[in-house]
């Protein structure tokens, strides 16, 4: 068994023992170690190290006390937080992520972790951290904010609020620095401090419509829901118009695999016989599976995809992607007979039982992007448990073995990953199906049943 490191998992169910993260050496040697990686446990030890904590202390969720010794003097959701921003007229600063978010590490690591960006934001604002699994009907109000106000969404959310909690600005992920096309953190704090300073009464005004123009647009949803066939035919089209016909899926980069628009296509088109629509959800399910998106020896898929060609995966694994995902390739495999469909629903479910469920019967909701390095145990990187270097291959396998393994899932001497925006990936392999099976039988004069 190959002995490399896992960091996971938040468990759904926000319990005293939930553990942000869990340090394995193997499965066996995992649920030993536990009790040494509880939440509980990194409160002992930040204490007896002598930091002081912010009053996050008090709470029971793995995310929030991950964040209890930030020098950001961070508050939970309550009403002693908003009458604070009451009481000194500040802008309310509302972070919403959880435990294993990549770039709600990121953010935490790089800004939050920051003393003078945290005098920043303690002395400008009252900051409040809220954790999505704990409090989704918040994470539902405010993406919708977010998404409104910018078009997109994501995590870690960042929304600023009057004291009545009324949103002004919104986005997701800020660097500290402007970067990735991004207002810089540090920047953006001063800009929206000067200007509250300089007139908060029109900011309050503003953020007053922006709810009301909200509530008015969910009030005419509401009363306008009705779905008939002319609203499924319009959908339909309206998913068509965005098809990869090369790649499958929708859209340019980052790709998600979008299982409910999926199954809802997949039905549409068995409902009125629409053949190129089905064509277009067994290619996209096709591609998804042969891709690194999908863990090609453990099964699962990843949350997205960072390239058009599914190769480039972000690592975090969503326990409701499996579930979603699960009865989506059952039931395409159903309509085509194809039993590749049946294979990868299978070896889904089998990972998210294996994986992504505790001995007590509780499932965990994900599993994190970010684990150790095996050279560096110390140092945490995306997808390190997931990816190979040749030599690794090489010393694992016959030569015979490696050479067959290099040529089905795409093996490169020096990695094979075409989009490394952070450097993790150099001279590593994200294993994906670059051969089908009948094409490395071929190349190496074997059966099927062999080369599988």
């Amino acid at each position: 068994m190959r002995k490399r490191f896992v960091r996971a998992i938040a468990i759904t169910a926000m319990m005293t023992l939930s553990c942000p993260i869990i340090t394995a050496y193997g499965e066996n040697q995992a649920m030993n170690s536990v009790k040494e990686n509880t939440a509980t446990f990194f409160v002992a030890q930040e204490l007896a190290a002598g930091r002081r904590p912010n009053r996050l202390i008090g709470e029971k969720s793995p995310y929030l006390l991950q964040h209890a010794f930030n020098p950001v003097e961070w508050n939970p959701w309550g009403e002693a937080a908003f009458d604070k921003a009451r009481q000194e007229n500040k802008p309310i600063f509302l972070s919403i992520g959880y435990s294993t978010c990549h770039w709600c590490h990121v953010m935490e690591h790089e800004s939050f972790e920051d003393p003078k960006l945290a005098d920043i934001l303690n002395r400008y604002f009252i900051c409040i951290k809220v954790d999505r699994e704990e409090r989704p009907d918040l994470d539902q109000i405010y993406m919708a904010v977010t998404q409104a106000m910018t078009g997109s969404g994501g995590w870690p959310m960042s929304v600023f609020l009057t004291p009545d909690l009324n949103p002004f600005y919104a986005g997701t992920y800020f660097p500290p620095q402007s970067s990735y096309g991004r207002p810089g953190f540090a920047d953006l704090l001063e800009t929206i401090h000067n200007a509250w300073q300089k007139d908060h009464l029109a900011i309050v005004k503003q953020s007053s419509a922006i709810m009301q123009h909200l509530a008015d647009a969910q009030v005419s949803k509401e009363t306008t829901s009705r779905v008939d066939d002319t609203t499924t035919i319009g959908a339909a089209a309206q998913l068509s118009k965005g098809y990869d016909r090369r790649h499958g899926g929708f859209g340019d980069a980052p790709k998600f695999p979008r299982p409910v628009a999926l199954n809802f296509l997949l039905r549409y088109g068995q409902r009125t016989g629409d053949q190129q629509i089905l064509e277009m959800i067994y290619n996209t399910l096709r591609k998804m599976a042969a891709g690194g998106v999908y863990d090609q020896l453990a099964g699962g898929f990843h949350r997205y995809s960072v390239d058009a060609a599914w190769r480039v995966p972000h690592f975090e694994k969503m326990l409701y992607d499996q579930a979603l995902l699960i009865p989506l390739y059952l039931e395409a495999s159903q309509l085509s007979r194809d039993p590749y469909f049946t294979e990868v629903a299978a070896r889904t479910l089998d990972y998210t039982l294996k994986n992504m469920r505790r001995a007590s019967g509780a499932f965990f909701s994900a599993e994190d992007a970010d684990s150790p390095l095996p050279e560096n145990p110390a140092k945490l990187s995306e997808g390190a448990y997931y990816l190979w270097t040749d030599q690794e291959i090489g010393k694992l396998l016959s030569a015979d073995e490696a050479r067959l393994v290099r040529y089905r899932f795409g093996v490169e001497p020096k990695g094979n990953a075409p989009d490394d925006p952070h450097g993790d990936f150099r001279e590593k392999n994200i294993l994906y199906l670059a051969k089908s099976i009948q094409e490395t039988a071929q190349a190496f004069k074997i059966d099927e049943k062999e080369a599988q």
